[in-house]
């Protein structure tokens, strides 16, 4: 009855092994999504604000799941935005603060090593040249960020994966050519006064009133005088 029972049980374990198949494969990851990083990281609220307010984050998000390039982000801490002066972001359009948040950003990715053999000036999203220079050194560990207005380092490392790689600064980024007053535009030149037309002495607008004038003429003791168009000979 045992034997039986055994043999039972062994037969219903082996069917019930065959009708459950090979254990099903783990689902892939989902697309990385900027946002939701720095959301589990804490502490910036207000990048992600401004992330959000300008669509950087879509565009982020469709650059890292289009392409192969990768992106490297330095985030401010809130810390550092709390830092800045009364009004600093009020005092700029909403162009200027998607530039703002396009300077924290490089269109490839930089592990912490690759920091060192970068060359300066960094291109970032926001563009280069003069008013857009973000320059990256490196001292023995520490990464050191100057923009011309703004000297800071990377405090940590938030997240990286091999194609998003976030740091953490404690000052925010920024550019000269947004919080530096631009030069004035040229003064325009001087009208030149027209000079105004003569009129010509054989203009036949022109009159001449010889009304008033008086002429004579003597000749063999005869005066001819002659005023205005009435004329009258005396003689001598």
């Amino acid at each position: 009855m045992v034997a039986k029972f055994l043999l039972f049980f062994l037969l219903y374990c082996t069917t019930t092994a065959f009708a459950q198949g090979p254990a099903a494969a783990p689902a892939p990851p989902g697309p990385t999504n900027v946002t939701k990083v720095l959301e589990k990281a804490g502490q910036f609220t207000v990048f992600i604000r401004l992330l959000k307010a300008t669509q950087e984050d879509v565009t982020l998000n469709g650059q890292l799941n289009n392409t192969n390039n990768g992106i490297t982000i330095f985030a401010p801490s809130d810390s550092a935005f709390q830092s800045l002066k009364s009004g600093t972001l009020n005092s700029i359009n909403d162009q200027e603060k998607a530039e703002l948040v396009q300077f924290h950003i490089i269109p490839t990715y930089l592990s912490s090593s690759q920091f060192q053999t970068v060359s300066n000036p960094v291109a970032t999203q926001a563009g280069s040249g003069d008013r857009f220079q973000l320059n990256v050194t490196t001292t023995g560990n520490a990464v050191n960020i100057s923009t011309g207005l703004t000297n800071t380092s990377v405090s940590g490392t938030v997240y990286t994966d091999g194609q998003l790689a976030i740091y953490q600064v404690d000052k925010v980024l920024l550019p000269i050519d947004i919080f530096t007053p631009k030069p004035p535009p040229p003064a325009p030149a001087p009208e030149i006064p027209k000079k105004k037309k003569g009129k010509s002495a054989d203009s036949p607008t022109t009159s001449k009133d010889i009304s008033g004038a008086v002429s004579f003429i003597v000749s063999n003791n005869v005066v001819f005088f002659g005023v205005g168009i009435v004329s009258a000979i005396v003689s001598l």
